[in-house]
């Protein structure tokens, strides 16, 4: 069976969130919310622009009930936007540009510097019972599952990228001061310790911008 990409991944994002909206009782938009130190990256999933829009007026605000349920480890249910008293500039905002009364939002993953969160939406107040906060849990757990599989694929090809500039870098460096491959990841090494940036980024900035380095004696 061939591995799963990233499109695949996102793929199936998609289709668990529009899935998610014809099988979560009153639900009628969803979407997944990324956000890294309490700002909304993105939305890499969403139903309609409604729900992305909801993500765009937190990340303006820095404040809203996918925020919370992502940073704060729990479910937030909203049975009425027009009654609810938390985050009063995210409330006022969202009534005046979207027809969203009720919303349902699912932890996804927090690993301190990022976090993410499964949100479903609906028109009318009152609208997500016990049932849908239960059939809504399911589809945030699948959610999840999809979503860590795209981010080790990415790490996957993130970390053949760098191996793969760190070859190039180490070559110019070969050819440039007739060394071996050994002395020349040594002096990467050096410059990185001299930047405090890592050897991939170094390599990076030689690949792309090569400098008139000078061996360092």
């Amino acid at each position: 069976m061939p591995q799963q990409g990233p499109v695949d991944a996102r793929a199936t994002l998609d289709e668990i969130t529009e899935t998610a909206v014809k099988s979560v009782p009153g639900a009628l938009h969803a979407g997944v919310t990324l956000t890294q130190r309490r700002r909304v990256l993105e939305t890499p999933s969403a139903t309609d622009d409604f729900a992305v829009l909801i993500d765009q007026i937190q990340g303006h605000l820095g404040e809203g009930p996918c925020l919370s349920a992502a940073w704060q480890h729990h479910t937030i249910h909203i049975d009425d936007l027009g009654a609810e008293q938390r985050w009063p500039r995210y409330r006022e905002e969202a009534l005046r540009q979207t027809p969203i009364r009720s919303i349902l939002s699912f932890l996804l993953f927090n690993d301190r510097q990022s976090a993410g969160a499964f949100n479903l939406y609906a028109d009318d107040a009152h609208a997500f019972d016990d049932e849908a906060i239960e059939v809504g849990l399911a589809f945030a757990t699948h959610t999840a599952l999809a979503w860590n599989i795209l981010r080790r694929d990415q790490q996957f090809h993130s970390a053949l990228a760098s191996r793969d500039t760190i070859g190039q870098a180490k070559g110019m460096l070969m050819e440039r001061f007739s060394i071996d491959a050994l002395a020349a990841f040594d002096l990467l090494k050096r410059l990185s310790q001299e930047s405090n940036d890592p050897v991939a980024e170094i390599a990076h900035r030689l690949v792309n911008t090569p400098p008139a380095i000078r061996r360092p004696n």
